[in-house]
């Protein structure tokens, strides 16, 4: 713990309202400021290793000092100069450990070379954004050095994210951090002549981001709506950077449009709420509209990755405009993942698509198109229910339970088992 923030005699009692209000302050401090003082860290001190250290000892001491102290005005700056005093404190310990002279750092010449190191990047998470996806850095392990150092995801769920063990991710982080140490990964934006060969890379990691606040992690929370909230930023922030590219407006139109529904996905208890039953009336029509004209002004005859996410906008585009439900194109949309899985190849395409065509020409249409997925996507629960979903409709009831029991099994949010299993209890 920092020397000027010395932890009290006794754990604070969790029943007296300072503390509550403390814990909660707490909490809300590591959801809204963890990556940006994540980020000032690492640009500061340029070791992935040293700053997550300080930045958990400073969030373990606010756990500590907020109940007895008081929550401060400015609870980031709190945890960034406590963090900053722990990481020299570990330096410090270094230096004399390696029998060197006791590091020293003025803070003026430090808080000079954070301002003069990447000034013209605006935002200092989008310069780990980048940093993150140094070509030098090994492929699996950019999104996921991403979305644990930008997004703020645990090792948990950045794990089930890739549908890998916890133990294996976390291994791939630490090769990960260990690489941008040795090979002297800079902390900064890349040339402008680099930027375009780097920019696909990018976009892919703030769509994992994105997708991340939508994708059931493990535990209780079913959505991270303020994740897929900073997905939007940085792209947005990434269009500023690099105006009109398609690939960024493509991608922006799409999470824009699936954004737009999140009031509508889960109800007052957290439970979740699917396409068909949500109340479009509270569904955000200003975003819809942004999104709708983002795709609108994107140039014909896009190729690999732009298209990718101009056909994914299209088909959330064609949800979001439907007044009601039984107004939705499934012919259209059933065309566009035809030719999003003409494109990509992917397992989980087919399996959208399978539903997509079970509306347009029945159940058995949409089953055929599961067969064989679960060799590509093992362990996979949507894959049971999806075929659950399309037995019940083609009345093949004892079956199906039998996938929703499987599916159960297998799904490790809270939230989405409880919605298998009411599904499988009204068989």
């Amino acid at each position: 713990m920092p020397t000027s923030n010395p932890a009290p005699d006794a754990p604070p009692d969790p029943t007296n309202n300072s503390a509550a209000n403390a814990a909660v302050a707490v909490e809300e401090a590591w959801r809204g400021h963890w990556a940006r003082l994540l980020a000032l860290l690492v640009g500061r001190f340029r070791r992935f290793e040293l700053a997550e250290d300080a930045l958990a000892d400073a969030y373990t001491a606010a756990a500590h000092n907020w109940p007895r102290d008081g929550v401060p005005g400015n609870p980031a700056g709190w945890l960034l100069t406590t963090a900053r005093r722990r990481a020299l404190d570990i330096l410090r310990a270094e230096a004399v450990a390696a029998r060197k002279e006791p590091l020293v750092v003025v803070d003026a010449e430090a808080r000079k070379a954070a301002v003069d190191e990447g000034g013209h990047v605006p935002d200092e998470r989008l310069r780990l954004l980048f940093t993150c996806c140094h070509p030098a850095i090994a492929a699996d392990a950019r999104a996921a050095l991403t979305l644990r150092f930008v997004g703020g995801l645990g090792v948990p769920d950045v794990a089930c994210l890739f549908l890998v063990q916890e133990a294996t991710m976390a291994a791939r982080l630490t090769r990960a951090k260990k690489k941008i140490a040795a090979a002297g990964i800079p902390f900064t934006l890349p040339a402008p002549d680099w930027l375009d060969e780097r920019l696909d890379l990018v976009a892919t990691v703030i769509y994992l981001i994105f997708t991340a606040g939508y994708s059931p992690g493990t535990g209780p929370n079913l959505l991270r709506v303020g994740l897929a909230a900073e997905a939007i930023r940085l792209g947005r922030v990434l269009d500023e950077l690099l105006p009109g590219r398609s690939v960024v407006r493509a991608l922006l139109s799409l999470m824009i449009l699936q954004h737009s529904r999140r009031d509508a996905r889960t109800d007052s208890g957290g439970e979740l709420i699917l396409l068909p039953e949500q109340d479009r009336s509270v569904w955000r029509q200003e975003e819809i509209a942004s999104g709708v004209e983002l795709l609108a002004g994107l140039p014909a005859g896009l190729t690999g990755q732009a298209l990718e996410y101009q056909l994914q906008a299209g088909i959330a585009s064609q949800h979001a405009t439907a007044a009601r439900a039984e107004d939705t194109d499934w012919v259209a949309i059933a065309a566009l993942y035809a030719e999003l899985e003409s494109a990509t190849g992917s397992p989980v395409v087919r399996l959208a698509r399978a539903v997509a065509v079970m509306e347009v020409t029945g159940p058995e249409d949409g089953l055929v198109l599961l067969d064989g997925l679960s060799e590509l996507i093992p362990g996979h629960h949507r894959l049971p229910a999806v075929r659950a979903e399309l037995l019940v409709r083609a009345g093949l009831i004892s079956e199906a339970r039998g996938f929703f029991e499987t599916a159960i099994a297998l799904c490790g949010n809270d939230a989405e088992r409880r919605h298998l299993q009411r599904r499988l209890g009204s068989l």
